[in-house]
């Protein structure tokens, strides 16, 4: 199946999309200042320069999109009609990066907290998730 849209079109959609500061990533850290805890974002100097770091706490909350990180969800698991093999390669090098980076953060003593999109449209569910992790 051919586009729907022009090369032009195709890649401005696709400047759109933002890696940092994404709704998914706000509502996060609207829930986490709520409960009374400050962090920073995407500090450059741990594996894959997370999303939310408790650097007193020793604590990492990463916001994964559903579609580029490939949740088990209804989001994650649409397979594109065009450049599929483009896709599929593209979405499990991020799979495993993550893994990576994840593994990374764990041997350096990192507790990490992944929070999918699909998650944030459940805030209080969500919310619920967060505080227990974040009083462990």
């Amino acid at each position: 199946m051919a586009d729907v849209l022009t090369p032009q079109q195709r890649s401005f959609n696709m400047s759109r999309i933002r890696s940092r500061d994404t709704r998914p990533e706000k509502i996060v850290r609207s829930i986490v200042h709520a409960f009374g805890y400050r962090y920073r974002l995407h500090k450059p100097d741990l594996p894959g320069k997370p999303d939310i770091v408790l650097v007193r706490h020793r604590k990492i909350i990463d916001v994964h999109g559903c579609f580029f990180h490939m949740h088990k969800c209804r989001f994650g698991t649409v397979v594109p009609a065009t450049n599929a093999k483009f896709w599929r390669t593209k979405r499990m090098s991020n799979v495993e990066r993550d893994r990576r980076n994840l593994s990374a953060l764990k041997r350096d003593g990192w507790k990490v907290l992944i929070v999918w999109e699909c998650e944030t449209r459940k805030p209080a569910a969500l919310a619920k998730r967060i505080q227990k992790f974040l009083a462990k």
